[in-house]
């Protein structure tokens, strides 16, 4: 870190923070988006895109100068060493976030980490161990979850929490795209185990089973799950190559609550582009949202008089709202660039007032066993598999700083 030590002995935060960020692909346009833009909709510690890395030196060069960083760097261990840098955020493929953020973290850095946490349990538990023991140091770290920063969903889990579904009962959860439909489409990393860890399953289906966990406020103890790849081998620069990941998964969740969480995943759902929906039926209640009206919640009330019942729709705009007092007159909406500004404005907030963010590495290693035990209980033909807890390995989850 490259503050100076302050007159009363302790080591204030360094102004402003030096950011470094790890990969410019997908992921790196949309973080380098939110750097760019935090601090002119909210009050955040003072901060600089100092450098940003990638293995191309033209491609990151070019891409930095685009994007607003200040320089561009194609070795991350020597950029993790620099005094300059405090933060590092990492976006980089799923195969490459262990040994990039447990290094960071040993090098006293904050790490905010793309999710999922990582592409194995075992990478994911050494990512949280690291946390745990930064964390006494006053390091933060947190996963990349960034539909927590839906301001509907964000506001669903605050119903839930208020007791305005009463108990809840079961949930409905279904994450369905369509860019692998087609059989020539050709072979990339997110179709290569080794690579990807997965395909749906780590890829959409994390943020799915991170949903469940976030408006539930819940621990999974049961789970049984299929796997399917559709199209096993796709056309590559050699040829036909197989695929080693799925392009489709199902499962059932059991909670601790006793309530019941049914997940799809699909890449190759024909004809849905980005479409999480969430259904969560409670006895006084039930909520839906879908991904693609980012901006609406509906909200039925059952504890009305039942010539009153009826879905209603709330349109997530108003000042009250959770985030949405920074953005625009009411009616005027936002959009998913908005969820990686809200991200970030937590990160930065948790580490100028030294709380701990969410979701934390913990949190990414809960959705990282539910992911196993899916790849387990599939490959054990949708065999019930018994989660265990761990709680050493988990951080007490906080709600969003903006909800």
């Amino acid at each position: 870190m490259n503050s100076p030590e302050s007159t009363d002995g302790t080591t204030p935060h360094p102004t402003p923070l030096g950011v470094a960020m790890i990969g410019y692909a997908f992921m790196g346009k949309a973080h380098s988006n939110a750097w760019r833009n935090v601090a002119s909709y909210f009050d955040v510690p003072a901060f600089e895109q100092r450098v940003l890395v990638g293995r191309d030196s033209e491609g990151v060069a070019a891409a930095a100068k685009k994007y607003g960083w200040a320089e561009s760097a194609t070795d991350w261990r020597a950029v993790i060493a620099r005094d300059d840098v405090d933060i590092v955020d990492i976006c980089a493929p799923g195969w490459m976030h262990a040994e990039i953020a447990i290094a960071a973290l040993e090098a006293g850095k904050h790490v905010l980490v793309e999710k999922p946490l990582a592409n194995t349990l075992a990478e994911a538990e050494a990512m949280a161990a690291a946390a745990r023991t930064a964390r006494e140091k006053g390091v933060r770290s947190m996963v990349g979850f960034n539909y927590r920063r839906v301001p509907a969903l964000a506001l669903a889990r605050e119903l839930i929490a208020e007791g305005r579904l009463g108990t809840v009962r079961h949930v409905r959860a279904a994450y369905l795209q369509d860019w692998l439909v087609d059989p020539e489409s050709p072979m990339t990393w997110r179709l290569n185990k080794e690579a990807a860890g997965s395909g749906a399953l780590g890829d959409i289906a994390s943020h799915t089973i991170d949903q469940v966990l976030f408006l539930l406020d819940g621990q999974v103890t049961e789970v049984s799950g299929r796997t399917h790849t559709f199209t096993t081998r796709r056309p590559g620069p050699r040829g036909l190559e197989d695929v080693t990941v799925d392009d489709a998964a199902w499962a059932t969740l059991t909670l601790a609550s006793g309530a019941v969480a049914s997940v799809e995943v699909s890449r190759v759902a024909t004809g849905q582009k980005n479409s999480l929906k969430l259904e969560i039926y409670g006895d006084k209640g039930s909520i839906l949202f879908d991904l693609e009206n980012l901006n609406e919640l509906g909200f039925l009330d059952a504890t009305l008089p039942v010539r009153e019942q009826g879905f209603r729709r709330i349109l997530v705009n108003e000042p009250e709202h959770p985030y949405m007092d920074a953005w625009w007159p009411q009616g005027h909406v936002i959009g998913w660039e908005h969820t990686f500004t809200h991200e970030i404005r937590d990160f930065l907030t948790a580490i100028k007032d030294g709380t701990d963010p969410a979701p934390s590495f913990g949190d990414g290693l809960a959705v990282q066993r539910i992911l196993a035990a899916v790849e387990e209980s599939s490959a054990a033909k949708s065999t019930l598999i018994q989660l265990t807890t761990h709680a050493a390995a988990l951080v007490p989850a906080a709600a969003p700083e903006g909800a």
